[in-house]
């Protein structure tokens, strides 16, 4: 197995509620994207907002509606790691136009990034 290329079976489905933090993240097409780092969601009102993907080049945040599947050895996003945007501590203006629940999720992301540990 490669970096390009997915096991092939990532197991069974799974809940965000109970994705362990460093399971591996593909895109699509079968690249490693890189590893969950946190799963961002309001287990209260159950709601998911994404995952924090560790990549090579930094943290990266995959909302929601790009995540394609969760697995117990893996998780499929339909985009690759270059697209994903970066957490913020004050997302672009644009990026709050687009889309005002992103902004606030990346926002979120960035949060638990500094927060003390």
């Amino acid at each position: 197995m490669t970096d390009k290329e997915p096991p092939e079976d990532l197991g069974a489905p799974v809940s965000y509620l109970v994705l362990a933090d460093g399971t591996l993240v593909y895109d699509r097409s079968g690249n490693r994207v890189g590893e969950v780092e946190h799963v961002l969601a309001d287990e209260g009102a159950d709601v998911f907002h994404g995952l924090l993907v560790k990549t090579a080049a930094g943290h990266r945040f995959a909302r929601a509606s790009l995540v394609d599947g969760l697995y117990e050895h893996g998780v499929i996003i339909a985009a690759p790691a270059a697209d994903l945007p970066e957490p913020s501590a004050d997302p672009s203006a644009r990026l709050a136009e687009e889309d005002e629940s992103l902004g606030h999720s990346l926002k979120k992301a960035w949060d638990w990034l500094v927060q003390p540990r």
